[in-house]
């Protein structure tokens, strides 16, 4: 299963992945300022700090930045956090595309949406739901679990499903959405809702379906 990223030698230090669109692509829903701020400070930060934790930290940098997350748990919260940083927005911005060219579900995401949900509509409810009650900072997901059913849960501040840690549902994630206020507090304010709302015009299908017939 590999979502992103390569095996990394001892001696790389981990490196933040370009947008795969320019900052305003995402407008109206998500406007370039919030973008621009989100990936050149916020996720640039999180693999800076990473990245300074790889001396204190013999192993750290043999691992990829997905198999980290599998075995967080042996690390100081500070490669927790900032590990989670960076692969939580390095998926973000992967499952996003400009509205209208993100594809559309598969047939085969199609007929597990509706074996677990019964429709995607109500997938969509049930994962607003997920988001907005979020409290704090953290992230809404939906997931593939290792049964092969999908299920929507959340994490707090940079933690994911992924993680080798208590108390969280693992699985697959398939879309992962970001509910610090970073992402969305310059054009929202404090309407979360509207936010979530919104980002399901920005979806990149193609990028869901790839990962759902990874796992």
């Amino acid at each position: 299963m590999v979502l992103l990223g390569a095996a990394l030698p001892a001696w790389a230090t981990f490196e933040l992945p370009p947008l795969p669109f320019p900052p305003a692509a995402l407008e109206p829903a998500i406007d370039a300022t919030t973008m621009t701020i989100h990936h050149d400070r916020h996720h640039a930060a999180y693999v800076s700090n990473l990245n300074g934790q790889i001396a204190a930290n013999p192993g750290l940098g043999d691992l990829s930045l997905e198999a980290l997350q599998a075995q967080v748990g042996r690390f100081p919260a500070a490669v927790r956090n900032n590990g989670g940083g960076h692969w939580n927005h390095s998926q973000f911005w992967a499952v996003m595309a400009p509205a209208g060219q993100g594809g559309a579900p598969s047939p085969e995401l199609q007929q597990a949406i509706a074996a677990s949900f019964g429709s995607l509509e109500a997938l969509q409810q049930q994962f607003n739901q997920a988001a907005a009650a979020r409290f704090g900072s953290g992230w809404a997901w939906l997931i593939r679990r290792s049964d092969g059913q999908l299920a929507i849960t959340s994490t707090a501040n940079q933690d994911n499903p992924l993680m080798d840690l208590p108390g969280l549902e693992r699985g697959l994630p398939l879309i992962g959405l970001d509910v610090w206020e970073h992402a969305y507090y310059l054009q929202y304010q404090n309407r979360r809702p509207d936010y979530i709302s919104a980002w399901w015009d920005l979806i990149n299908w193609n990028e869901v379906n790839r990962r759902f017939l990874a796992a």
